[in-house]
């Protein structure tokens, strides 16, 4: 591609994957992201929740002051606390529920234009109950998130049978809870992820086309699928080129030229595309970033 990426997207990091210290709303989360809000690679820094409100305060003011789009991560919210928003028992769904609309204040409260959450682990016999309850959910918080502003709802779709064993899932799923959910409410869509696709068993057209009238936000990233004894097995999000890994140059560039076929990459409104990656073991986080703006840059020269 001869134009610029910046036409057709806004280019993100992902604040708690590349510094994964601050995953659980502690750490040195302003040192951090100030590395993210002086580059200007970034348009968009993906933030978690923030437990100390002082801290959130100055954060925010780096982000205006850097001219910085933000959007709110809810996944570590759930990940780290073992809540389920699809769980079956009444009590524990509850409790994921009211941690998501906890996310939403706090995504509100710092400006961000978009949230994301991801579904929970299921049983096959009661998949379907499973299902229901994670539509009864979402409704709750599209309509909890619309009651406060214009704020995008989005679910990630994960892999359903690998590592974190969500329930959305295959595209399949994922098409028929997006058509169920967008028919109700507007500020509703799915995330897509690149280092998703191999854990799903789909290609991107697989992934991607089906749900394509869907898709408010993707993400780039790397897995290890092949083989559950390589380092890094599973959704640890590993920088491009990790050995084992299913993601590089080639990949990304056929991902992003997927989304662009199908209108996703545009001109008119610049959709977030941002990298998930993650340092492994004693990696250095900055040269994991480094590594990912590297290989954007050589995948677009091939879209």
């Amino acid at each position: 591609m001869n134009e610029s990426m910046r036409q057709y997207m806004k280019v993100g990091l992902i604040h708690f994957m590349a510094y994964p210290a601050v995953i659980k709303g502690e750490g040195p989360i302003e040192e951090t992201l100030y590395k993210i809000a002086v580059d200007d690679y970034f348009e968009v820094a993906e933030i978690t929740w923030m437990k100390d409100p002082a801290t959130r305060k100055r954060v925010k003011k780096m982000i205006e002051t850097a001219h910085l789009t933000v959007t709110y991560g809810a996944q570590p919210r759930l990940l780290t606390t073992g809540l389920n928003i699809n769980d079956l028992n009444e009590d524990g769904r509850q409790q994921a529920l009211s941690s998501l609309k906890a996310g939403i204040d706090e995504a509100y409260e710092m400006g961000a234009t978009a949230f994301a959450f991801l579904s929970g682990k299921y049983s096959e016999e009661s998949k379907e109950d499973a299902y229901q309850a994670l539509v009864q959910s979402t409704k709750e918080i599209c309509a909890y998130a619309k009651s406060k502003g214009d704020m995008k709802v989005a679910l990630e779709v994960f892999d359903y049978d690998v590592d974190k064993k969500s329930i959305i899932g295959p595209v399949a799923l994922a098409k028929r809870f997006a058509a169920e959910i967008t028919a109700e409410y507007d500020n509703f869509g799915l995330m897509v992820d690149l280092s998703h696709l191999p854990l799903l068993h789909e290609t991107p057209e697989e992934s991607l086309i089906p749900i394509k009238d869907y898709i408010i936000h993707a993400h780039m990233g790397n897995c290890v699928v092949k083989d559950s004894s390589y380092p890094a097995y599973g959704d640890a999000h590993p920088r491009f080129g990790f050995p084992n890994g299913e993601n590089d140059v080639e990949e990304l560039a056929a991902y992003l030229r997927v989304l662009l076929s199908i209108g996703f990459l545009n001109k008119q409104s610049r959709p977030i595309v941002s990298f998930e990656v993650k340092p492994f073991e004693d990696e250095d986080s900055d040269l994991v970033v480094a590594n990912a703006k590297r290989v954007l840059n050589l995948a677009w020269d091939k879209v």
